[in-house]
Order: structure tokens, then sequence, then C-alpha cells
């Protein structure tokens, strides 16, 4: 988690004055870069010694600590998106603006991902009889992965990428299940179809997806992807990737929440596929 979205948190239990003191840094971060223990005592009315037990509270050796970590977050928070590649421009600049992209566009959907979503969509999964993703287009692949991380799990997964099988599979689910749908731009038509069509069953729906789009707001939960990636006249790159980090995260969580006698499952997995190579 990074330091603004800390503060920021509405779920951290803090003394009412460091409070005041998260509220003001995360109201003004660039401000607090230039701030004095003094001033910042003054303008949140405590005191500076409160001042130098929050900033050691978060782990750092004082507000200087602080302020240095807090700017180089924001150094790393700064728009890096690049411009569109140029027809003349050499193999070493296509490099480094679809690097520089893609780094912005993880560090873009860390800052805003929503932590208490993500817990809910883990818990939900582990609770669920049966788990399918669903895509199209670029998100079709994202859908696949999705299912190839989660065959490792005791729980029924399956990937759809047809809006035909799709909308049949719908048809069949529960309240007992989970449908997961993947659009970047959340303005593709068969999906939000998809999603109504199952919330219509009372299935809950996840949306892997811009936050303010008609899927999301046809969605269960939301666990957004914003990039600033304008997939109406490009191909999506950074969005695809930033989505499949998205999928690691949950796959991550959710092999944390098993049982003990998972790992041996794993191990079981990896013998088994050892079997296929030379």
């Amino acid at each position: 988690m990074t330091i603004l979205s800390d503060l920021a948190d509405p779920r951290s239990k803090r003394s009412k004055s460091a409070q005041k003191i998260a509220a003001c840094v995360v109201a003004d971060p660039e401000a607090i870069l230039s701030t004095t223990t003094a001033s910042l005592a003054a303008k949140t009315g405590v005191s500076e010694p409160t001042v130098n037990r929050f900033c050691t509270g978060l782990g750092y050796k004082g507000f200087p600590d602080f302020k240095l970590a807090l700017a180089a977050e924001l150094a790393r928070k700064q728009p890096r998106i690049t411009h569109n590649i140029d027809p003349d421009d050499s193999a070493g600049k296509v490099v480094a603006k679809i690097f520089e992209s893609t780094h912005a566009s993880l560090c873009n959907t860390q800052d805003h991902l929503d932590l208490g979503a993500l817990q809910d969509v883990v818990e939900a999964m582990g609770n669920a009889r049966s788990v399918t993703f669903c895509g199209l287009g670029a998100s079709a692949s994202v859908a696949l992965d999705a299912q190839h991380k989660l065959l490792r799990f005791p729980i029924p997964v399956m990937a759809h990428t047809d809006i035909i099988n799709q909308r049949m599979l719908a048809v069949g689910l529960s309240p007992d299940d989970l449908l997961i749908c993947i659009s970047y731009t959340g303005r593709t038509k068969d999906i939000i179809e998809l999603a109504e069509l199952a919330r219509e069953r009372h299935c809950p729906v996840v949306g892997i997806t811009s936050p303010d789009s008609p899927l999301a707001r046809s969605c269960s939960l939301v666990l957004g992807v914003e990039t600033g990636e304008d997939t109406d006249l490009y191909t999506p790159m950074t969005s695809r990737i930033a989505q499949l980090v998205i999928v690691d995260i949950i796959a991550t969580c959710l092999a944390l929440r098993q049982p003990e006698e998972f790992s041996e499952h794993l191990r079981e997995i990896k013998r088994n596929l050892g079997k296929t190579r030379r």
C-alpha cells in the first residue's frame, strides 16, 4: 500500500490528532514537501511532538524522513504516459515509450485499487460453487490467463470468450456461483448485458473494468482498472497488462487463505507437470 492510500484508508485506526495530520497530507501532498514540522502542527492544531509521533508511527524516523518517502512516491506518481508512438521513432524510443506507459499504467492501477473490494472478491471466490471468467477481444486473453492460474485451486473455474457460450452459461448461474466480467472500457454492450443477465438470476458479478463505466454499474463488486490508455483508437496494451496483474493479485490472495494441505496440492501439480518435460 502506498503512503497516500494508507493515509486515505477510512478503515485505518488513528487518533483524532493523527486523523487531522493524515487528512492534511492527503489534501495537498505537494505542499507538505515544503512544510516544516512547526507549520504542519499549527495548520492541523496539534503539537510538534504529535507530528513526529505520527511519522514514527508510520515507520519513519521523523518528519524529514517521512517527507523524503512522500517525495519519492509523488515522483513515481507523476504522469508518465508518453505520447503515441510516431512513425519515425527509433526502436529505442519505442522500447522507452512502451515501458514507461506500462509502468505508469501499473502505478495508476495500484494507487486506485480498492483494497476493500479486493478482499470481498477473494472472499466471494472462496465461497463460490463455481467461478467463471468472461472477456471479449483483448480481454479474452486475460480471462484465459485467469482460468489457467485458478485451475490450481479446489474451485471449479472456467473461462468463456465467445458471447454465445457466455449467454448460455449465464442462464444457468445461481446465487452460489460467481461471474467475473473483464472489460477495460466497460462499454462493450455484450459484456454489460451478460452481467445484467447474471444479476437477474441473483448471481454475484465482479467487474474488472473502469470504475465509472456502464459495466461497473451492473456489477456487485468492481476492481477498477484506470490506465489512461485510449483504446478507442489503439489496441489495448498497458490496460491488458494491468488486468493481468489484478488476476495475479487475486490468485495470490486466494492462495493465502487456503488450508495448509493446499501446499501439498500445489507440489503434486508441479510433480505431475514435471512429467511433461524432458
